[in-house]
């Protein structure tokens, strides 16, 4: 009986441990994370609206923004794909490519600003980009963008709806559709669970993966909502990063900046391969590595890589289904612009 007792008391003096040890990682996880809102706070001169959403997401999967008409937002930012490409470099009009990795645009709203350079404020600010870049949608300017838009009379009824009667289509509205819909890719996951208080929506391993991520400095980068996207960082703080891209000192031309990037968020970063701002990496566990080594200058074991893209992987969250179910765009008319494979000069 005596022997029962004490095993009784062992289990649970083990128990007692666990849910400690649970609560103070917790605790420290708080410090550094918050778990993600429903939705994306929108500036006051772009209000989230679900008619606003809608028309946003048509323009999202519309390939007539570009001039071959055949590349949308979603051709590099497929939701399909957790807002990627799934190569290292997009593909663009004539098949040409940029010099970045396309980064996913879940949960992009959540960031200090947008690109790896940072040189976009704004989602809106960002939306308009792509549109007009040779290497990416081609469109030779922004009135032709409107043009082709005010062509399609099932556009011009929901600009209406939108944005009012009185000059409803213009760039900047097109940029506002396009940012409300990106709002709404939240993806929340089982981290946020345990933000949350529910210290058992994660494995053991993944607990111990958390703590790894947090003891050995990750967080100090990788933190806030989004596990990223708050700070630019040098890429190569301790060993240098090979790479002939400059950063943001292209936007700034500061020599502080020279090969500093945004901070990437790390959710769904399972999904969203391959890794880096130049699409060179495709294994998750490498990239952990590589970035244990130029950024903090330790040699992560095996066992902690494996936990600490344990920890990664509960990161991975659900894309909201309505964002993910393609939309029926509206017909062109006879006025509509007819797809061009050249740039005009």
């Amino acid at each position: 009986m005596r022997s029962l007792k004490f095993a009784i008391a062992a289990v649970g003096a083990v128990a007692v441990s666990a849910f400690a040890s649970d609560a103070d990682l917790l605790k420290q996880a708080k410090t550094y994370f918050k778990p993600l809102p429903k939705e994306i706070p929108a500036p006051k001169d772009n209000p989230t609206t679900p008619e606003k959403v809608e028309l946003g997401k048509k323009l999202y999967y519309d390939p007539r923004l570009s001039l071959s008409g055949v590349i949308s937002c979603n051709t590099c930012h497929n939701l399909a794909t957790f807002g990627v490409d799934g190569v290292p470099t997009a593909l663009g009009h004539q098949f040409k490519t940029g010099g970045r990795n396309s980064p996913t645009v879940l949960n992009a709203g959540f960031h200090v600003a947008q690109f790896w350079d940072g040189r976009a404020k704004t989602l809106e600010d960002q939306a308009k980009g792509p549109i007009l870049a040779h290497v990416e949608m081609a469109m030779p300017n922004p009135d032709f963008v409107v043009q082709k838009v005010q062509s399609i009379p099932g556009y011009v009824e929901e600009f209406k709806k939108v944005f009012g009667d009185k000059n409803p289509i213009t760039y900047d509205n097109i940029a506002k559709a396009i940012a409300a819909f990106e709002r709404t890719l939240v993806t929340p996951s089982r981290f946020d669970k345990f933000l949350q208080g529910d210290t058992n929506a994660l494995t053991k391993e993944e607990k111990e993966g958390l703590k790894l991520f947090i003891d050995k400095g990750c967080a100090s980068c990788h933190n806030g909502v989004a596990v990223g996207g708050t700070m630019f960082a040098k890429f190569g703080v301790v060993k240098p990063y090979p790479t002939p891209d400059l950063g943001k000192y292209k936007v700034t031309k500061k020599e502080a900046d020279k090969y500093v990037f945004k901070v990437p968020s790390l959710r769904n970063i399972e999904m969203t391969y391959p890794y880096f701002h130049d699409g060179s990496v495709w294994d998750l566990k490498k990239a952990v590595k590589i970035m244990g080594e130029t950024q903090l200058g330790i040699e992560l074991t095996n066992d902690e890589l494996d936990k600490i893209v344990a920890f990664l992987k509960s990161l991975t969250g659900e894309i909201p289904k309505e964002a993910r179910t393609m939309p029926v765009l509206p017909a062109s008319s006879d006025y509509t612009p007819k797809p061009m494979l050249k740039v005009h000069d």
